[in-house]
């Protein structure tokens, strides 16, 4: 499983406001600069951030793009899945993997969903409880307050 690079870098351009805080606006050039992204792609990737309420824009020569709300009211798991949706969706999952027939051979009695299915409820878990504010982080501060998660102990056989 992979992580899209539209999910990852668009999480990165919140980070980048996040990073300047409530009172702090950033334009298109300054993000993607930050960001090494071209603004074309940095436009687009706040688009859908604006479009699903996570930051708001000001024209003018005050204007850029801030945080619409707290980062602490920013849950990560909304902010991925207006970025891109969810590693597995059970509803449709025996029909996009079916192979050459219509439905999956095995969508009967299948072991494989029933892993994705708990992978899946895992990370729901983990971004649904880590907001903006907790990757404000240093990356040591975070590894120790992930360590510190309830749900650690039951991811440990991911690792």
């Amino acid at each position: 499983m992979k992580l899209s690079a539209h999910e990852e870098y668009g999480l990165r351009c919140l980070l980048r406001i996040g990073l300047a805080g409530q009172d702090e606006s950033l334009t298109i050039p300054e993000i993607s600069q930050a960001e090494a992204l071209s603004p074309a792609y940095a436009a687009k990737l706040l688009r859908i951030l604006r479009r699903g309420g996570f930051i708001t824009s000001a024209r003018g020569k005050a204007g850029g793009y801030t945080l619409s709300r707290p980062a602490g009211q920013i849950a990560i798991g909304d902010v991925m899945g207006v970025l891109g949706g969810r590693l597995f969706e059970s509803k449709h999952f025996c029909n996009e993997h079916a192979g050459q027939t219509p439905v999956c051979t095995r969508s009967v009695d299948c072991s494989v969903r029933s892993l994705w299915h708990a992978v899946q409820s895992a990370v729901d878990d983990v971004l649904s409880k880590t907001t903006l504010q907790d990757l404000l982080r240093s990356e040591g501060e975070m590894n120790s307050w992930v360590k510190r998660m309830p749900t650690h102990s039951q991811l440990t056989f991911l690792q």
